[in-house]
């Protein structure tokens, strides 16, 4: 069968038969750049597709899932362990998917949505989209300027203005090559791994109530307003809807063969790729919630919320001097690696959505201005308890968007019509709609108490 048989759909499935026909191929610029070996070992194969899983698992680890999980962690022990191993696996599924979406039919998610759905959809779409960007910027904001205050004494509203400046260094990176760019990310990821890693050593956790709350869930995630709250902002933050459209465009990066053996092949070894990425970003989230639910659940500070009392009180209550210190520099990592994957979907859902190009500079310098100001506000209004909230906020905002690149995912990569022999089995398919309902049914949860008062 031949590549065009095996993948294109017919002209009345997509609005556009072929994605040449109406697209430049996705992130033109670096499209295709990375070579591919056609034989060698399986590490060196897989070593070609590695790094975009990487990349992808950024947003799992996110400054957003600092304030979601620290707050989990003090409030209700181990409790959502349950919660962040559960939206892994949904991770994990979805961004499978993605993967699959983009090499299957040379589209990303936004091109994809583009080429099928009419206009005023698509606008609703990449509205959604930004609004997620722009949430996902404002826990980066957020994160980075209060690192640099416990690093560096930096005053909030300072350090928010300061991170404006890394827009530069996206460029930077994004000249060197994509390759420097995932080598960028991986260092900083190796950083927050082993903060994390000295800190859980240090905290010396129970594994036996450690894996029975991850793996047993209770009833009172739903039952508790409170509760729930913060397992859908931990959703929120860890299921992000712009890495979605991140995941689909950037697997395009690799030189593989473009016929239905080599698109297999690369689908394999993605999918790889991000299974393990993803399960480093559950250690990381998992971290997070155990050394909150040591240091505070258990000795009285059931209150704490916010990174800055984390940061004060983690060196003492844990015993060992570096811990906040670790912490912070963890944070700041975050931070940096976040505004990375930030940019590229920014760039990814303007330009597929839209067909509209701006310099990247300019569209980062405009995406975090949009999401300083807020910030700069409720600092100089509420201080930096209103941050803390600002922060939380920001990531159930982000899980209420989540069905609006879901649903269309799912309803592409299962039909045969649109992904010809690459669309995924009844049971996939099954499953990744059971991941969609469940994430409906807890926004509109959330929706109610909100209206209602009560959450």
């Amino acid at each position: 069968m031949s590549d065009a048989e095996a993948t294109s759909a017919p002209r009345s499935m997509w609005r556009f038969a072929r994605p040449e026909e109406d697209e430049q191929p996705s992130l033109r610029e670096v499209n295709a750049s990375i070579a591919v070996p056609q034989t060698g070992t399986w590490f060196r194969r897989l070593f070609a597709f590695m790094g975009p899983g990487y990349m992808v698992s950024v947003g799992y680890m996110d400054p957003g899932n600092w304030a979601t999980d620290l707050a989990g962690g003090a409030q209700f022990g181990y409790t959502l362990l349950f919660i962040i191993m559960l939206s892994n696996l949904m991770a994990i599924l979805l961004q499978a998917l993605a993967a699959r979406l983009g090499i299957a039919t040379g589209r990303d998610l936004a091109q994809a949505c583009r080429a099928y759905y009419p206009r005023p959809v698509n606008f609703m779409l990449w509205i959604a989209c930004e609004l997620a960007i722009i949430a996902c910027d404002l826990a980066e904001v957020i994160g980075t300027a209060i690192a640099l205050q416990l690093l560096f004494g930096i005053p909030l509203i300072g350090g928010a203005v300061l991170t404006a400046l890394d827009a530069f260094l996206v460029l930077l990176l994004m000249n060197r090559g994509f390759r420097y760019l995932e080598a960028f990310i991986v260092a900083l990821l190796i950083v927050i791994f082993g903060c994390f890693a000295i800190q859980i050593f240090a905290a010396a956790p129970p594994v036996g109530s450690i894996l029975h709350s991850m793996f047993v869930p209770s009833t009172e995630i739903v039952t508790n307003p409170a509760m729930l709250y913060i397992a859908i902002g931990i959703i929120g933050a860890t299921v992000m809807p712009h890495n979605l459209y991140l995941h689909s465009s950037i697997v395009q990066t690799r030189a593989y063969e473009r016929t239905e053996t080599g698109k297999r092949d690369a689908i394999k070894w993605a999918t790889t790729d991000s299974t393990i990425a993803l399960i480093l970003a559950l250690f990381v989230n998992a971290s997070i919630l155990i050394v909150s639910a040591v240091a505070f659940h258990g000795t009285g500070h059931q209150d704490v919320a916010e990174i800055g009392q984390a940061f004060e009180l983690l060196s003492p209550l844990l015993g060992l001097g570096i811990a906040s210190i670790l912490f912070a520099v963890a944070l700041l990592a975050s931070g940096l690696n976040s505004t990375v994957t930030a940019t590229l979907a920014g760039q990814i859902v303007m330009e597929g959505f839209l067909r509209l190009r701006i310099p990247q500079w300019a569209r980062r310098l405009l995406t975090r201005g949009i999401a300083i100001i807020p910030v700069v506000v409720v600092t100089a209004l509420y201080g930096e308890k209103g941050t803390g909230q600002l922060l939380v906020f920001s990531q159930v905002i982000l899980s209420m968007q989540l069905p609006f690149a879901v649903i269309p995912l799912v309803q592409f990569v299962s039909d045969k019509k649109k992904m010809g022999t690459f669309a995924i089995p009844r049971s996939v398919a099954a499953l990744a709609w059971v991941v969609a309902g469940v994430i409906l049914v807890l926004n509109f949860k959330l929706l109610y108490d909100t209206v209602a008062g009560i959450g």
